[in-house]
């Protein structure tokens, strides 16, 4: 992570230093990775975004080049003490499943810094699974944790990539080669003994139905159900909420298919009256 981590940037929170990429000059939009991830699943967003938008790419703590807990910590806290130390809010924010989940506990707890919201594959920071097809991937990386088995584990948590209805063998051999490089990245970051030190945010659901900021879903068409589920049960309460979906992507779909998912995020933010993204 040589080349990417010349370009990092890094707040000294008081549990350690977060670690994150910022580009360009505009209204703050902020990108938050999946788990297990790190910035760089933002690329492609962030070539086509910079130009015209202040673009902040974090990587959450215990991810990346960020630091890793060493207390009690909420995600939500860590995204808005950055937004408010380098005076980016309120902002757009950008969200693929756990960066979904915490641009929602964001604006749920700190709401003066969010001016939008977009999720991806996510609803709140309390998922609803109950698809077999997702029940028996969480059940094959528990089996793979206890197994002690690492690689055993990324393949099942590589089940994401393709999602229910593909192989990952058909998915674009780049996009595996960099999601398997961020997730062993991250998880040489840790034992597999340690515990998990977030605090959730309490009554997600409940709360997520008054949030007053724009908000849309952009989902991969093949991802598993319960995530198109749990993205359409968010928007639905919400005035002016609303949801697509890229053709051929998966959970990633910003990845697997950056012109399409960036032609989608530039008209929700032309809606905004806000710039687009730069050609491709």
């Amino acid at each position: 992570m040589n080349d990417a981590a010349a370009l990092l940037r890094t707040w000294q929170s008081t549990d350690g230093p977060l670690a994150y990429r910022e580009e360009g000059t505009g209204p703050a939009l902020v990108l938050l990775h999946g788990g297990f991830l790190d910035h760089r699943m933002w690329e492609e967003q962030i070539s086509a975004f910079s130009p015209a938008y202040r673009v902040i790419a974090p990587d959450a703590r215990g991810h990346g080049a960020s630091a890793n807990a060493t207390g009690p910590f909420r995600p939500a806290d860590d995204l808005a003490g950055l937004l408010r130390a380098i005076d980016a809010g309120p902002a757009v924010l950008v969200g693929v499943s756990m960066g979904g989940a915490t641009a929602v506990d964001t604006a749920l707890e700190h709401p003066r810094l969010v001016r939008a919201l977009v999720v991806s594959g996510a609803g709140t920071s309390e998922p609803v699974f109950q698809s077999p097809w997702i029940l028996d991937a969480l059940a094959a990386q528990q089996d793979a944790l206890a197994a002690g088995d690492l690689p055993g584990w990324v393949d099942a948590f590589m089940r994401l990539t393709s999602g229910p209805h593909r192989t990952l063998d058909e998915v674009d051999p780049d996009v595996v080669r960099r999601l398997r490089e961020m997730v062993f990245g991250t998880l040489a970051k840790h034992t597999g003994d340690e515990p998990d030190l977030r605090v959730p945010v309490a009554d997600t659901w409940r709360r997520a139905a008054g949030i007053a900021v724009p908000a849309l879903a952009v989902n991969g068409a093949l991802d598993a159900a319960d995530h198109h589920d749990m993205a359409a049960r968010l928007l639905r309460p919400l005035p002016g909420g609303r949801s697509v979906s890229v053709p051929g992507a998966a959970h990633y779909p910003n990845m697997e298919d950056p012109a399409r998912f960036n032609a989608e995020l530039g008209a929700f933010l032309n809606g905004l009256g806000l710039p687009g993204p730069r050609a491709a």
